[in-house]
This record gives structure tokens, C-alpha cells and sequence, in this order.
């Protein structure tokens, strides 16, 4: 029975944490390798875990192993790498005592949110963003980096920007956009390439 709520939880922790990256602009979490992973791999950490208990130099050995077995495509983001890790801790926690994985769940949740949120107060406050997502993020998506001497509203009002930024010292802006449909993202770049204030476009089709 212990076992049985100990996994509700992790696969409950899996999908917060899920949510916490795309909420947070983190689109390579939407996909279906990554999904598997935050409700497979906390499993698998505590199964393993669990059968070599007693042994825990050995369990560490055997889970630092299959940490390095992935999907076919590498790690691309430091913070992808620090999921993986955060999703095993949880699969220890898990094996040891339930209220650390919902404590390190709950954590981990907390942060991402509350990043995005504090982003998304200073670009209101037209202040510089307290982070940046860069230009590797998002992977799955086609995307679109533009630097423009000028404001353009069109851009900042577009659901699918991603991160905008404000050089004080250049007076440039920065805007990062991503696209599910790769025709959309070549309609949208007819039209702001023929804009006076457009310095350059970076374009990465998937």
C-alpha cells in the first residue's frame, strides 16, 4: 500500500512538473519522449531503489548508469539536465520517505512558476527581463529571432513570442518567437522583414 501512494505521487509530481516548464515557456516539455520520461523515470529510480536496498553505494551506481541512457536526441539545456536529475532525486526521496519527494516536487514547481511570473512583472514594468530564454530553448518549435532599433507592437502582442528584451545600451530590441506550423512562421516573416526598424532575423526550421 506504502508503494502505491508512493508512486501516485511521483506520477503526480511528473505532471506538476510538466506543467511548471510549459507554463514557463519550456516547449520541449509538450513532447511525447519527454512526457513518458517525468512519469517513467521517478518510477524507475524508485523500483531500483527498492530492490537493492541495503545497498545504496550500488542503487546510486545503477541509477547514475541509466541516467546517461537517453532518448535519441542529446540534452540541449542545462536545465533539462537538471530535471533528469530532479525527477531521480524524487525516485530516491520516494523510496525513503514520501515527504521529500512532495517537498522537492513542491520546490521545484514553486521556482519555475514564480521565475516566469517575475519575468513576465518586469516585461510589464518595461524593465530588463530577469532571465532570458535562449535561442536553443523550445527545440520542438520553429523559431524566430529578431533584433529591431524599434519597438514593434505587432511583435509584442504575437502569442507566440516567447521572450522579448529592451538593450539599453544598443536601444535594440530582442524578440524570440516560436511556431508549431513552419508556414506560419514563414507568413509571419513576409511581413516584418520589409520593416525599416528590422536589424536581422534568425530563422531555425525543425
Amino acid at each position: 500500500m506504502d508503494d502505491l501512494i508512493s508512486i501516485i505521487i511521483m506520477l503526480l509530481s511528473g505532471y506538476a512538473i510538466r506543467y511548471a516548464l510549459i507554463f514557463s515557456g519550456q516547449m520541449w516539455a509538450k513532447s511525447f519522449a519527454q512526457t513518458v520520461s517525468f512519469f517513467i523515470l521517478p518510477i524507475i529510480t524508485f523500483v531500483i531503489t527498492k530492490t537493492i536496498y541495503g545497498n545504496i553505494a550500488l542503487s546510486l551506481g545503477m541509477i547514475g548508469a541509466l541516467s546517461i541512457v537517453r532518448f535519441r536526441h542529446p540534452v540541449k539545456s542545462a536545465l533539462e539536465l537538471i530535471i533528469y536529475f530532479d525527477l531521480i532525486t524524487i525516485g530516491i526521496a520516494a523510496s525513503v520517505k514520501n515527504n521529500y519527494a512532495i517537498l522537492l516536487s513542491l520546490i521545484t514547481v514553486i521556482i519555475l512558476i514564480s521565475l516566469k511570473l517575475i519575468n513576465n512583472y518586469r516585461k510589464n514594468e518595461k524593465k530588463d527581463n530577469f532571465y532570458n530564454i535562449s535561442f536553443s530553448e523550445g527545440v520542438d518549435l520553429n523559431q524566430v529571432e529578431i533584433i529591431s532599433s524599434d519597438k514593434i507592437e505587432t511583435i509584442e502582442e504575437n502569442k507566440n513570442l516567447k521572450s522579448s528584451m529592451h538593450n539599453s545600451e544598443t536601444g535594440d530590441y530582442l524578440y524570440r518567437l516560436a511556431f508549431q506550423d513552419k508556414d506560419t512562421l514563414k507568413d509571419f516573416r513576409k511581413e516584418v522583414e520589409n520593416l525599416k526598424s528590422i536589424k536581422k532575423i534568425d530563422v531555425n526550421y525543425i
